[in-house]
């Protein structure tokens, strides 16, 4: 298996650079396994391929306002820092732009307008990671996530009139610097019309970093340096998971992120039941991975060779995949964060 497996060229128009109005109207296309038969629908016909019985399980992680800008201490030059994932207490891996001259030591000051008024945050280069990493560590981290725009990723280029439309409706714990898309299309009006079908929903977290869009560049992908991200599955949900398994129902993750934090916790369990989980999140899941939990799965479209596209290769086999990507492609759908949706089955 090569990188290069997972390769296809897309059409730069096909890149959506804005979200649906409204949420559930984006185009689906229905995948099924069994017989590589495929659908097209729009999202909100969703609710007729769910039955009474079916748990969805969908990552409530809030996007942080991540993108933060501020002055050297000692020079006055202007930085910008994007947050990428939290170590400890005020304490952050970030990228620093421009990175010259930023070592171990420097301080940065922060200043803007808050919900109190104007505030200064301060900030010290504490570390230095792999590719222009800085571990950066702040004097006050809820004052700094107030001065913080929301990021986007780096092939949307047409600025966002509402933040809120790179939220999930339900995003709840705050932590990630990317959105997970394939809940975006979730309406309020929709989730009620699931679980008037008789569908429970779960919640998980996982904090999603910006690793989770760069390129596998190894053309073997198992030396790839697989991102990790931290996620909690509450012993509650860990309980309901394991009866649904138990007895037989099927398992929805909404997006590759509960795929992931859901098969984490099963690889950490015995066989019947799923133990409650909290950590730093690491599956690889390739062709020929044997999933656990998961009985279908929503995505989005995901970039060429990214562990993205074959963790959802190795759901559905990459042939099948890559054909529907091929069909996608010649139909127009849009791609990527703010594109259209498959439901994998």
């Amino acid at each position: 298996m090569k990188t290069s497996d997972f390769d296809y060229h897309l059409p730069p128009e096909l890149i959506a650079q804005t979200p649906v109005e409204p949420r559930d109207h984006s185009r689906l296309m229905v995948l099924g396994r069994s017989q590589s038969s495929v659908e097209h629908r729009h999202f909100f016909e969703i609710v007729d391929y769910l039955r009474a019985g079916d748990v969805l399980v969908v990552n409530d992680s809030r996007v942080i306002p991540a993108r933060i800008s501020g002055r050297k201490a000692d020079t006055g030059g202007r930085v910008e820092l994007l947050l990428l994932r939290r170590l400890d207490t005020a304490v952050w891996e970030a990228l620093v732009k421009p990175g010259k001259r930023v070592g171990i030591g420097t301080r940065l000051e922060i200043t803007g307008d808050s919900t109190t008024g104007s505030v200064k945050v301060w900030a010290e280069i504490t570390g230095l990671g792999e590719e222009g990493v800085k571990v950066v560590r702040f004097s006050d981290e809820k004052l700094l996530l107030q001065l913080g725009r929301a990021p986007l990723p780096p092939y949307i280029h047409t600025p966002l009139v509402d933040a809120e439309r790179y939220q999930t409706v339900y995003a709840l714990a705050l932590g990630s610097a990317a959105a997970p898309t394939a809940g975006l299309h979730f309406t309020p009006q929709l989730l009620n019309n699931i679980k008037g079908k008789g569908v429970q929903l779960l919640f998980v977290t996982l904090h999603i970093g910006l690793d989770t869009f760069r390129p596998v560049r190894e053309e073997d992908p198992l030396k790839h340096p697989i991102h990790k991200e931290y996620g909690i599955l509450t012993q509650e949900v860990a309980t309901e998971l394991s009866q649904a398994k138990k007895d037989g129902r099927r398992i929805i993750c909404a997006g590759t992120t509960t795929v992931r934090i859901l098969e984490q916790a099963a690889q950490a369990s015995n066989a019947s039941l799923l133990a409650p989980f909290e950590g730093w999140v690491s599956l690889l899941a390739l062709p020929g991975y044997q999933f656990r939990m998961v009985s279908a799965m929503i995505t989005n479209f995901h970039l060429p060779r990214s562990t993205l596209l074959m963790l959802v290769a190795a759901f559905a086999d990459r042939d099948s995949i890559m054909r529907a990507y091929e069909e996608a492609i010649a139909r127009k759908y849009r791609f990527y964060s703010f594109g259209d949706a498959m439901l994998i089955l």
